[in-house]
């Protein structure tokens, strides 16, 4: 009958172990992996542009390969200026 209850709780002691690592997992661990995941990825998205804006700013347009043999070209985008309309005398 001792046997039967040292299984018993050894069992059970390990089970909450188990409970308590995969809490800590879920409610600590990877929250934090995430918020690192989603800070790099902000930071590259910050990188990429940063440099497009420097290439523009250098050369006067951006070359991106999409892939294959297309590239897109990127320039800055300059709006017609709006002559206001001019009132005749009457």
């Amino acid at each position: 009958m001792a046997d039967n209850s040292r299984v018993t709780i050894i069992i059970l002691v390990t089970i909450i172990v188990l409970l308590g690592a995969f809490m800590l997992y879920y409610f600590v661990i990877q929250p934090t992996i995430q918020g690192y995941v989603v800070q790099k990825q902000t930071e590259g998205v910050q990188i990429a542009v940063n440099t497009i804006l420097t290439q523009l700013q250098q050369y006067g347009f951006v070359q991106i390969p999409l892939g294959g043999d297309q590239t897109l070209v990127l320039v800055p985008y300059v709006p017609p200026q709006q002559v206001p309309p001019q009132q005749t005398e009457v």
